[in-house]
Parts: C-alpha cells; sequence; structure tokens
C-alpha cells in the first residue's frame, strides 16, 4: 500500500496532525495500535483529571464547548473530548493496527503492521513519551510479601492490599495517588524525588491562566537556555480537582503522609533514603518563588496587578530536622510499593538508527534531522513548554505540517531536476 506521509498514534497528537495534513491535501494514513485515545482508555487511574482547565483544551477545528470552562475533565470526558475531536477530523484511520516496524526506504520509508506494509515519503510518530514505565533496578530487591505497581497500573486506593502504602516520586502522579491513598485511610509514606512545586492558583487565577498569560507555556525550545535540564523538569505538583486544594508536599504532610528523602538502595527488607530531602525542598521552594516572582512582574508591567488578588508567597515545605535515612518496610507496615518514577517512550519497533543511548529520539523540535521526512510529536518540551499538554498538539502539528510540506516540496523539486538530469 502507498501513500504520502503515514501518522502513528492516534491520541491528540497523531489527530491534530491528521487535521493538519489533511488541510494541506496531503495524502495520509494515521495508525492506531487500539482505539482513539487508547493510552487515557487504558493506562490511567481511575480519580485521574486533567491538569489543565477545561478552557485550555484547544485543538486545531476545535475548542472547549461547555458551560464549566475552569472545571477539569475526569478520565471518561477527557475520552469522550478525543473522540468528539476525531469524528470532527474524521481521519484515515486505522485502529487495532499496531506498527512492528519502521524502516528506510530508497525513497521514503516503510511502515509495517499486522494490517498490511505502507510505503510512504514521511512518518511522523505521534506515540508520546509515556510508554515504559521508567522502575529502578533496586525494585528487585523489594521483599516478596510487597505488591509493586506502577502508575500506569494503579487504578484506585480500594484496590490495593491492607495495610502502609509507599509512594516513590513526587511528581504530579505520585502527590495526586499519595493525595488519594491517604485520604482512603491508609497510612502513606512518600520518598521524595526532584519535583515542580506550584500552587493550584495564585491571586485568585489559575496557575495555567498566568502560565498561558505571560506566555511561559508559548516559550519555545530554542529560546531555553538549558533544553535538556528543561525538558527533563517533571510536571508542576498540581491536581485538576473541582476544590482546587494544592496537593503539595505540606498538603500531603496536613493529611498525615510521612515525607522520607530520595530512595537510594533496598537491603535485607530495610529502605535506605537519601539525606538530600531538606535540599530537593528549598530548592522546589526556591523555584516556586520564582516563578510567582515572574507572574507578579508580568502583572505589574501589563496592568494587571489591580484586577487580580495581592501577591504572596506559600509557607516554606516543612520538613523534619532529621528525616530517617532507613525504613524496615515489616515494621513500617509497608504492604504496597506504587512507583511513580517516570516513564520511557518506546520505540522497539523504529528501525532507524536515530535513539540516542536512553531510547530517545535525537530531534530538533520534532524534526529528525538525521533521517529527513521523519518526525516525532507529542514529548515534553517539543516545540513549546506547552507540548506534551492538550494545547500544545496543534501549534506543534501546525509547524511539523509545514516542515513535512516544504520537505515532500523539496523532494519533488529534486527529483524533477534528477529527472531533467537523465
Amino acid at each position: 500500500m502507498r501513500t504520502t506521509a503515514v501518522v502513528i498514534g492516534a491520541g491528540q497528537s497523531g489527530l491534530a496532525m491528521s487535521w493538519c495534513l489533511a488541510a494541506r491535501s496531503i495524502d495520509h494514513v494515521v495508525l492506531e495500535r487500539g482505539e482513539v485515545a487508547n493510552t487515557w482508555r487504558t493506562e490511567r487511574w481511575d480519580s485521574l483529571t486533567l491538569l489543565t482547565p477545561n478552557w485550555q483544551s484547544r485543538l486545531p477545528g476545535l475548542g472547549y464547548e461547555g458551560d464549566d470552562p475552569d472545571g477539569f475533565r475526569t478520565m471518561g470526558e477527557t475520552i469522550a473530548f478525543i473522540e468528539r475531536y476525531a469524528k470532527r477530523v474524521s481521519p484515515p484511520l486505522r485502529s487495532h493496527c499496531p506498527v512492528t516496524a519502521v524502516r528506510r526506504t530508497a525513497d521514503g520509508y516503510e511502515v509495517v503492521t499486522g494490517q498490511g506494509t505502507w510505503q510512504c515519503k514521511a512518518v511522523v510518530l505521534a506515540t508520546g513519551a509515556f510508554n515504559i514505565a521508567q522502575v529502578p533496578k533496586l525494585a528487585e530487591a523489594v521483599p516478596s510479601g510487597i505488591a509493586q505497581l506502577t502508575t500506569a497500573q494503579y487504578r484506585n486506593a480500594g484496590s490495593l492490599e491492607p495495610g502502609g502504602v509507599m509512594v516513590v516520586g513526587a511528581a504530579a502522579s505520585g502527590a495526586q495517588i499519595a493525595d488519594e491513598i491517604q485520604r482512603s485511610g491508609r497510612p502513606v509514606t512518600v520518598a521524595v524525588g526532584e519535583h515542580v512545586r506550584a500552587p493550584r492558583t495564585y491571586r485568585g487565577r489559575d496557575i495555567q491562566w498566568w502560565m498561558d498569560a505571560t506566555g511561559l507555556n508559548d516559550e519555545r525550545y530554542d529560546q531555553v537556555e538549558n533544553l535538556r535540564r528543561a525538558r527533563a523538569l517533571s510536571s508542576f505538583q498540581i491536581a485538576g480537582y473541582p476544590d482546587r486544594r494544592n496537593i503539595d508536599l505540606n498538603a500531603l504532610t496536613s493529611l498525615g503522609a510521612k515525607l522520607l528523602g530520595r530512595l537510594a538502595g533496598i537491603q535485607d527488607g530495610k529502605a535506605q533514603f537519601s539525606g538530600s530531602l531538606r535540599n530537593l525542598c528549598e530548592l522546589a521552594d526556591l523555584k516556586q518563588s520564582r516563578l510567582l516572582g515572574t507572574f507578579d512582574e508580568w502583572a505589574t508591567a501589563n496592568g494587571v496587578s489591580e484586577a487580580v488578588d495581592p501577591p504572596y508567597r506559600p509557607e516554606p515545605t516543612r520538613v523534619e530536622a532529621s528525616p530517617p535515612l532507613g525504613l524496615d518496610f515489616g515494621r513500617a507496615g509497608i504492604r504496597t510499593i506504587v512507583w511513580a518514577t517516570g516513564f520511557l517512550p518506546d520505540y522497539s519497533w523504529l528501525d532507524v538508527p536515530v535513539l540516542d543511548r536512553k531510547g530517545n529520539i535525537r530531534h530538533d523540535g520534532g524534526v529528525v534531522t538525521e533521517a529527513p521526512g521523519l518526525y516525532v510529536m507529542g514529548l515534553p518540551f517539543l516545540r513549546r513548554r506547552k507540548s506534551s499538554l492538550l494545547d500544545g498538539a496543534g501549534d506543534d502539528a501546525r509547524d511539523l505540517s509545514a516542515h513535512l510540506a516544504a520537505h515532500l516540496g523539496a523532494r519533488s523539486a529534486g527529483m524533477g531536476a534528477a529527472a531533467v538530469d537523465a
């Protein structure tokens, strides 16, 4: 089978790219391993809500159309929104069509699936960055009587074994899950690593209102000093709860959760923690203060200060003077460990030598320069700070579809010149 471009993945990024390709009259097919919004359907816990307000669900050809713009979508509502977008896009979709190989050919690419093989001139990888749960090797030393699961496997507190729970990781997912489990009555211990602290609301406005209004969400990948660092940062330590409550470490300790440092090792049924907890929390507090200061400066410069609440700074993170550096799982009653330690992309089917030693694609703002005609979408800070949000898919798709069209035009011009020369 032949087509001009193949888009792999039918989440928001793949669908946005399909919309943009269709607008440019570029023939293409969208291949999806499951159903539309497959990851949202199969790898999210029951109570998860979007971290962004409803008004921020903006995709090419579709924005928010309800009566609760400041609310937060549940998983069911998010899936329904993406399904509605798929109907609006009406992509040339092949569902339940997992890709088993992508290879270079003399005139483009070959995409192999269980439903056949496509020959094309360009490929867009829109499979996202959250495919394989990143569990540290020290998990192998966890005592056999303790259940282990990742954030992709966790569904709700009621499905866990009775007893205490250790949540490893304190970014958005870890903090949300720790909040939910602690509120269920199970005692929670959080092994805190690097995290990005932020309030859900500041000066009477949602944190994402500030990120949008100040232009921080639109900051481009070629405008930051340390792009590698920016792409590695975890999500804000926030949640989309109806009461708009904070879920930072102070909120967790107020509920009764216990904070320990980064999990450094496990031996003979005992966990070992680094002594960096206070430093990590002070650094997160400092960065939060800088971010809020940026908002304050923008509000003053743009005449917004009088329209919002006065500036303030949240209480510093409360940390024990000498947090324990060890914990006996048995004595502490830990029966479950939830690994909220991040994810890695899965490109095991990509037979094109463009991966670095960590398995990530080498790219320049989504353009895989080592393999002309190959593109990637849906990764953190791909082209903008908001790239991994629903709101970021559209702008990235517009940019990359334009580059793809130019690539096809240049390629056609080159082929034409070659024919003349012949």
